[in-house]
């Protein structure tokens, strides 16, 4: 069965990869601050994964898409502009808890299966030179919220509630159920891809 994965993203492409899986990527081209106008964070990730998913023409395939969206205070941040909205960002988050969404749609010739999984993300209280060498680098650019929980040496977070991969842009353990649900078995489970899946919340025991 061919897996077709409908974004660009390296950091949904390395957990993927931790699973063993081989899947071809067909990124979607779309407008999406069209399509999620006026939408709640939950119904924008859902529709956003589901639209790319549905974006082109895979017959037979299973299509993996997924839209991650950072929220603060009930107001969503994508990805900044620049390097002055990445500081922005980051400066607004700094010591606070924010909420990290992804909708994650797997479409099938059978029809779509679509989930929603949310983690509490608390960031330390990081310094404004500390952001600017950050942002100077080049990190978070094309990342909601202007940050990744994966990089180095900047670590922005201090603690997750909830899915770890989530917050990096795919929660694993999630995608790996519905695949299975799909029929696809991914090689490799998530808890023996990365050792902090094992204690992840998310976690449902292997069916064998």
């Amino acid at each position: 069965m061919t897996l077709v994965v409908a974004s660009a993203s390296p950091r949904r492409h390395e957990l993927l990869y931790g699973l063993q899986l081989r899947f071809e990527v067909s990124p979607a081209n779309l407008d999406e601050g069209a399509l999620a106008e006026g939408l709640s964070p939950v119904d924008t990730v859902a529709k956003l994964a589901q639209a790319k998913a549905n974006a082109g023409r895979h017959d037979g395939a299973l299509v993996l898409a997924a839209d991650t969206v950072v929220v603060l205070n009930e107001e969503m941040l994508g990805k900044p502009a620049d390097a002055g909205a990445a500081r922005g960002m980051l400066r607004a988050l700094r010591d606070r808890t924010h909420q990290v969404l992804t909708g994650v749609c797997l479409h099938a010739p059978a029809g779509d299966s679509t989930v929603v999984v949310e983690s509490d993300v608390r960031m330390r209280a990081y310094a404004d030179d500390e952001i600017d060498t950050y942002v100077a680098s080049g990190g978070g650019a094309d990342k909601a919220g202007s940050y990744g929980i994966q990089d180095e040496p900047f670590r922005p977070v201090a603690a997750v509630g909830g899915c770890w991969c989530n917050v990096m842009g795919l929660p694993l353990w999630t995608t790996y159920q519905v695949l299975l649900e799909m029929g696809l078995l991914p090689p490799r489970s998530p808890d023996r891809a990365y050792a902090r899946c094992a204690a992840c919340p998310l976690r449902r025991e292997r069916p064998w």
